[in-house]
């Protein structure tokens, strides 16, 4: 069991804090190279809320806000390269290995006994991932959004991810245009739901060169074929749900045009979960 020892958390813009629930707090966590930011809500059961790319925890603030703090302990990581955790200049480093690895370390350092596991985008297989290494530790789950399984024989990664590997033009519009944080509306059944000072509050962490590597190498942890270094990982996770027994919600959004259709793979996977669909976008959390 590794010791917790809080680092201070940067510090944030008020106009972002201030559409943080009551009772945030944040800190870092040293995890090997890397330091990584949370932020926490609450004294409860265990919450463990992961995002996917090219957000942050600023993701679950009003799904945090609904639930009361003396019930849950809400625990909001944010990814390495994302949001305000570190932010590493090689490409090399983004894969699913050494983020589930990173999430490892935080659930180390927290040293729960047992939680609920949220996960969104490349948040739910990276947190399910390391939690595969950790038997017991998960004890319900929700899955909003996301691509828990290896892909089938022969599949066609979507136009998103074949765009995200063209040579020279997906790293001028990723890293010059600051593609997709700066366009999160476009992936939303309501366009309206991320507009104004939330759009700006996904972006922000992302401003400039130094800072916006990793939205396309996320984008290029997404496997493009069976050979892929994702692929293993993703085996992995997928046993590892076919054997989990206990509490399990799907939760979709089926405007999503990127993942609307991938809930039935997940259904299949976990049958035992309830399933529930919606006409939210990819970011859910923001419409529903």
């Amino acid at each position: 069991m590794e010791t917790l020892t809080k680092l201070p958390a940067p510090p944030l813009p008020g106009w972002i804090a201030d559409m943080l629930p009551e009772g945030i707090t944040r800190y870092r966590l040293q995890v090997g190279d890397m330091q990584l930011h949370l932020m926490e809500r609450g004294q409860g059961y265990p919450v463990l809320l992961l995002h996917g790319n090219p957000t942050w925890g600023f993701l679950y603030r009003n799904i945090v806000r609904q639930l009361p703090p003396e019930s849950f302990r809400c625990i909001m990581p944010d990814l390495v390269g994302l949001g305000f955790s570190d932010k590493p200049r090689q490409a090399s480093l983004h894969s699913l290995a050494n983020h589930a690895a990173w999430i490892g370390g935080v659930l180390d350092q927290l040293a729960l006994q047992r939680l609920i596991f949220v996960g969104q985008d490349w948040g739910g297989p990276i947190g399910l991932h390391a939690l595969s290494q950790r038997p017991g530790l998960m004890q319900g789950l929700v899955l909003l959004n996301t691509m828990t399984r290896p892909p089938k024989p022969n599949f066609r990664p979507t136009a998103f991810h074949r765009f995200a590997r063209m040579p020279l033009i997906s790293d001028l519009v990723f890293r010059g245009l600051g593609y997709p944080q700066r366009w999160l509306h476009i992936a939303q059944g309501d366009p309206g739901s991320i507009r104004g000072q939330v759009a700006k509050a996904y972006h922000y962490p992302l401003r400039g060169l130094k800072n916006n590597l990793a939205p396309l190498a996320l984008a290029r942890m997404v496997p493009n074929s069976q050979q892929h270094p994702s692929v293993s990982q993703l085996r992995e996770v997928e046993s590892y749900l076919k054997t989990f027994e206990g509490p399990a919600s799907i939760i979709w959004g089926l405007k999503d045009p990127v993942l609307g259709r991938a809930m039935s793979a997940h259904t299949k996977l976990l049958p035992h979960a309830s399933a529930i669909k919606t006409q939210a976008g990819h970011f859910i959390q923001e419409e529903e």
